[in-house]
C-alpha cells in the first residue's frame, strides 16, 4: 500500500503541473510535461488526452477548470482552416489546442483540426469524447444551465447533423478512417472501428438526454432515437464473438445472395487467424475490431470493448464475458503493464502491408501491441462494473510497482509490456490521470458516484414512445 500511495501523490504532482491556464483561467492539461518531447505537439491540449484529466478534477470537485474545456472546444470550431480547397463542417471539433503570445504579450488560442497530425486526418472520436464529457460534467455537478445554454444547444445540432450525415451503406455504424482516433497512424482500422461505434453510442444517447425537446429538434430527436437502436442491436449482434459464433463463421458459406442469406458480410472462413483455435473458452468473449463488407477485425481491442462495457453498449452478460476474457488471457491482454491496445501485434509481411513499414509502429510497440497506461481506468472502470475488483486491484498493483519508478511514460512496448516505449514520452499526464482515477475508484466510493455517471441505463420505454410520437 506504501508504494501504491507513493505512486499516487507523484501521479497528483504530474497531473498538477500539466495544468495550463488562458487569460488567469485554469483551461487544460498539456499532453506531456518531458523536457525532451519526442513531439512538439505533445504540448498542446488534445481533447482525447484531456477525459482522464477531467474526471479526476471533477471527482475532486474542481468544476471550473472542466467548464472552461468545453466551452474552449466549442468555440474554437470557427478556427477551421480550408485545407486543400476542402472546407470541412463546422461540427467537427478540434484534436488538440494551445496558448500562444504574441510579442505584445497578448494570448490567443491556436487549434489544429487534424491539418499537422500525420497523415492530416481530422479527428473523428473529439466532438464524442466532448459530447461524454458534457455528461460527465452535467451530472456530476447538477449544472444542467451550461447544456441547455443556446451556445451549446446549437453545438450539439451541429455535431449531430455531421454525425448523421447519409452515406452511401447500410450499415448503422460509422464510418472513418485509418488514424482519427486514439490509434492516429495506419493500422488498417479504416472502416468501422469498434471504439468509434462505442463512443458514437454515448454521443448519440447524450443527444437523447440533452437535445431541448422542441418542435424544432423533433425530427432530429427521431433521427437520434432510430439510429441509437439499430446501433445497439447492430454491434451486440455482428461484432460479437465468443466460441459459438467462432463456430457460426468457421462453417459459413460464402458467395450467399440475397435477403435469406446467413453470411449477411460474405466473411469468408478462411481469414479466421489461426491464433484464434484455442484463444477463446466457453465463458469468455469480445467484440471484434472492425466489420464490413468482406471483412471481420478479430484483433481485440481494448479501449473499445471497455467503454462498450462502460457505455452499456455490451448487454450484461456479454460485459460479463469481456471481462472474463482478461481473466483467461491476463498474459498476452496485460502482462506486465496494464493494458495492451491491442492484441494481437502485426508481424513480418503482415505489420509491412497495415502500417506501410512504419517504423514507430513496430510488432508490440506504440499501437501495434503496445500496452498503454492510460487504458488503466477503463480497465479498473469496467471490471469493477461487472464484480471483478480483484482483476482492478490486480491491474492496479502492477502499474503501482512501474509507472512511478519509469517517471510515467507514454506507452511500454515487449510482447508483456515489459519494456519503456522506444519512443515514449515521460511524465505523460494520461498515464497519471488513469492512475489517479483507477486508485479513487478502487478507495473511495464518492468517486464511483461521479463515474458512474459515464454509465448509461436502458432508455425509458415511455421516453422512447413520446420520442417518436412528438
Amino acid at each position: 500500500m506504501k508504494a501504491r500511495r507513493e505512486a499516487l501523490d507523484s501521479a497528483y504532482e504530474v497531473l498538477r503541473d500539466a495544468i495550463f491556464h488562458y487569460r488567469g483561467a485554469p483551461l487544460g492539461t498539456v499532453a506531456a510535461r518531458d523536457p525532451y518531447l519526442v513531439a512538439p505537439n505533445y504540448e498542446e491540449c488534445f481533447v482525447r488526452d484531456f477525459v482522464p484529466s477531467a474526471l479526476v478534477f471533477l471527482m475532486d470537485g474542481e468544476y471550473d477548470i472542466v467548464r472552461n474545456f468545453l466551452g474552449t472546444v466549442l468555440d474554437l470550431r470557427v478556427q477551421q482552416r480550408v485545407m486543400e480547397g476542402h472546407q470541412r463542417a463546422p461540427g467537427l471539433m478540434p484534436a488538440s489546442f494551445k496558448v500562444v503570445t504574441d510579442p505584445e504579450g497578448e494570448e490567443r488560442l491556436v487549434a489544429d483540426f487534424g491539418d499537422l497530425a500525420i497523415g492530416r486526418v481530422a479527428p473523428v472520436d473529439s466532438a464524442l469524447w466532448w459530447m461524454v464529457l458534457l455528461r460527465l460534467y452535467t451530472y456530476t455537478t447538477g449544472d444542467h444551465s451550461l447544456a441547455a445554454s443556446p451556445r451549446f444547444q446549437e453545438g450539439i445540432r451541429t455535431t449531430l447533423d455531421l454525425y448523421l450525415k447519409e452515406s452511401f451503406e447500410t450499415s448503422p455504424a460509422m464510418l472513418v478512417p485509418d488514424a482519427s482516433f486514439m490509434i492516429d497512424r495506419r493500422m488498417s482500422v479504416y472502416g468501422h472501428p469498434l471504439e468509434i461505434q462505442a463512443l458514437f453510442y454515448a454521443a448519440l444517447r447524450t443527444a437523447l438526454d440533452f437535445l431541448a425537446p422542441t418542435d424544432a429538434n423533433a425530427a432530429l430527436r427521431k433521427m437520434v432515437l432510430k439510429r441509437f437502436q439499430t446501433l445497439r442491436s447492430y454491434v451486440r449482434i455482428y461484432y460479437w464473438l465468443d466460441i459459438q459464433r467462432l463456430n457460426e463463421i468457421h462453417r459459413y458459406q460464402a458467395e450467399e445472395f440475397g435477403h435469406e442469406a446467413v453470411n449477411v458480410f460474405n466473411i469468408y472462413p478462411e481469414s479466421i487467424p489461426g491464433w484464434l483455435d484455442g484463444w477463446l473458452d466457453n465463458d469468455s468473449g469480445y467484440f471484434v475490431g472492425n466489420l464490413g463488407p468482406g471483412r471481420m477485425d478479430f484483433r481485440h481491442f481494448a479501449l473499445g470493448n471497455l467503454l462498450s462495457v462502460i457505455f452499456g453498449l455490451a448487454a450484461p452478460e456479454q460485459a460479463q464475458r469481456i471481462i472474463m476474457l482478461y481473466d483467461r488471457r491476463w498474459d498476452e491482454l496485460v502482462g506486465h503493464m496494464p493494458v495492451k491496445i491491442l492484441y494481437p501485434a502485426a508481424e513480418g509481411a503482415e505489420w509491412a502491408f497495415i502500417t506501410g513499414n512504419d517504423p514507430k509502429n513496430v510488432p508490440w510497440s506504440y499501437h501495434n501491441g503496445g500496452s498503454w497506461p492510460t487504458l488503466l481506468w477503463p480497465f479498473v472502470g469496467a471490471a469493477l462494473m461487472v464484480g471483478r475488483g480483484d482483476l482492478a486491484e490486480r491491474a492496479l498493483e502492477l502499474a503501482a510497482q512501474r509507472l512511478m519508478v519509469d517517471n510515467w511514460p507514454e506507452y511500454y512496448d515487449g510482447r508483456r509490456g515489459g519494456l519503456v516505449g522506444r519512443r515514449a514520452n515521460y511524465y505523460q499526464t494520461w498515464s497519471a490521470a488513469a492512475y489517479i482515477i483507477a486508485s479513487r475508484l478502487l478507495e473511495d466510493e464518492a468517486a464511483m458516484n461521479v463515474f458512474r455517471n459515464l454509465m448509461f441505463d436502458e432508455l425509458d420505454p415511455g421516453q422512447e414512445r413520446q420520442i417518436l410520437a412528438s
